[in-house]
C-alpha cells in the first residue's frame, strides 16, 4: 500500500461472485448462473461461486430465480487467532469498491472455528478496514455518510471469507408480495420447484391449495420469461463501480425478452376467500393476472381439463401441521389428494410436504424425489410423471 490514490474497479474487471441458497436447490442455481454465463463455476453446500465482470453482478440479482443473494467475494484465508484475522482483512483491496466517505458496516457468522465470538469478528473486521483505508486514503477519521457497502464475513473451519454484499433485501422479495397468508412458501423455493417440474412457455399449471400465490406467479415468471428482479432495487446500484447504469440496461434487456406470445396458463385455488383475494392482488403486482385464473374451491373438487394436445403440471404446498394444522387434518388433505390426483398421461405432480409417510397416506410411491428445506422445515419434493416426458431428477 504505497498511499497513491486507488482506480475504482472497472466493468469489464472479473471479480468472484458468490450466491448463497436453500439447501437442495444448489444444482438447480448452478443451471441458472451457467445460463446467464456465469465461468468456472463451483458448488458447494447451499452455495455457488462463479466469475463474471461487474455487468454478471446487475445480471444475477435480475435474473437468478432460486438464489438468495448475490455477493462480491473480496477474499479468503485461514485465521485461528484475532491478528490473523486484523492482518487478512487489512491486506486486501477494500478500495476497489469503497469510497473514503461510503459506509460500511459489517455482519456475518462464524462456525466450527477457533474464532467464534461474532461482536469480536465484527469489531475487528471493521479495524482491519480502517487501517487499510488510513493507509490508501491518508485519512484517520471516516465519515462514512456516503453509499452502504455491507461487509459479510463467515468463518467456516478458520477459512475466513470476506465479501460486500451487493443485494440488499434478499432476493426472494420480487416485490410483488407485500400481503401474504400464514406460512408462505419462499418465492426462491416456489422458483426451484417451477424449475424442477419444467414449466415451459406452453404449460398449464395447477394450485389448488394456492395460499398467497406464489407458485403459480414464480411459474408464471418462468413460462413467460419474466426476470425475477426486474421491477426492483439492489444495493449496489447506489455504489459509484456501477453508476453508469449497466442495472438500467439489463433491465431494457430484460424487458425486450419477455415471451409475450407464449400461452402459457395457471390455475390457483384456495377453500379460503381470503387466499383467493391475495392470489389475485399479487397476480397483478407482478404483471401477470391476465395469465393466472383463480377461484375459491375445496381440494376435493379438483377437476382439471386438460385439452388434447396440451400437457398439465400440478405443483402445489398442502398446509402441513408444522405449519398450519394438526397432523390430524394434514394426513387427511395427503389422504384427499391420493384420491383426486390421478394417475394420468396428461398431467404431472409436484407436492412438497415434510411428513415422513407422505407416499404411504398418499397412496402412491413417488418417481423422484428432491430433499429441500421450506424456511427451517426439512421436507421432501414428491414427483410423479409419466417418465417418458423427461421431467428433471
Amino acid at each position: 500500500m504505497d498511499g497513491a490514490r486507488p482506480e475504482r474497479t472497472t466493468m469489464d474487471k472479473k471479480v468472484t461472485i458468490t450466491c448463497p441458497c436453500l439447501f437442495g436447490l444448489e444444482s438447480v442455481l448452478s443451471f441458472e448462473v451457467k445460463k446467464l454465463g456465469g465461468e468456472n463455476i463451483t458448488v458447494s453446500d447451499g452455495r455457488v461461486t462463479f466469475e463474471g465482470n461487474l455487468a454478471m453482478v446487475a445480471k444475477a440479482n435480475i435474473w437468478l430465480r432460486t438464489a438468495e443473494r448475490v455477493g462480491i467475494v473480496i477474499g479468503k484465508f485461514r485465521a485461528e487467532t484475532f491478528t490473523e484475522l486484523f492482518d487478512g482483512t487489512a491486506a486486501l483491496p477494500w478500495e476497489d469498491f469503497i469510497g473514503v466517505d461510503d459506509q460500511f458496516p459489517v455482519k456475518g457468522w462464524s462456525r466450527n472455528s477457533k474464532l467464534f465470538s461474532m461482536s469480536d469478528c465484527q469489531s475487528i473486521i471493521k479495524r482491519a478496514i480502517v487501517r487499510r483505508f488510513e493507509n490508501v486514503y491518508h485519512k484517520e477519521i471516516f465519515a462514512e455518510t456516503g453509499a452502504i457497502y455491507q461487509v459479510q464475513f463467515s468463518i467456516l473451519k478458520d477459512t475466513v471469507t470476506l465479501l460486500l454484499d451487493t443485494t440488499g433485501a434478499g432476493l426472494h422479495k420480487r416485490g410483488y408480495r407485500a400481503n401474504a397468508n400464514e406460512a408462505p412458501i419462499k418465492e426462491t423455493i416456489a422458483a426451484g420447484i417451477v424449475d424442477l417440474a419444467r414449466v415451459r412457455g406452453d404449460s398449464l399449471v395447477y394450485d389448488p391449495m394456492c395460499g398467497s400465490g406464489t407458485i403459480v406467479i414464480e411459474a408464471a415468471l418462468k413460462a413467460l420469461n419474466i426476470a425475477p428482479g426486474i421491477r426492483r432495487r439492489f444495493a449496489a446500484q447506489s455504489w459509484k463501480c456501477f453508476q453508469n447504469g449497466v442495472f438500467d440496461e439489463v433491465r431494457r434487456e430484460a424487458s425486450a425478452q419477455v415471451r409475450r406470445d407464449a400461452v402459457f396458463e395457471a390455475f390457483a385455488s384456495d377453500i379460503d376467500p381470503e387466499a383467493v383475494r391475495l392470489t389475485r392482488e399479487n397476480a397483478a403486482k407482478a404483471g401477470v393476472a391476465g395469465r393466472i385464473h383463480v377461484r375459491q374451491a375445496d381440494i376435493k373438487d379438483f377437476a382439471p381439463e386438460i385439452p388434447e394436445g396440451r400437457r398439465g403440471v400440478l405443483i402445489t404446498n398442502p398446509p402441513y401441521g408444522e405449519r398450519l394444522l394438526a397432523a390430524s387434518e394434514a394426513e387427511e388433505i395427503c389422504r384427499t389428494m391420493g384420491q383426486v390426483f390421478p394417475q394420468r398421461d396428461d398431467l404431472g405432480y409436484y407436492i412438497i410436504s415434510p411428513h415422513d409417510d407422505f407416499e404411504g397416506v398418499f397412496g402412491r410411491e413417488a418417481v423422484r424425489r428432491r430433499k429441500l428445506y421450506n424456511g427451517m422445515i426439512k421436507c421432501q419434493v414428491y414427483m410423479y410423471f409419466n417418465s417418458r416426458h423427461g421431467e428433471k431428477a
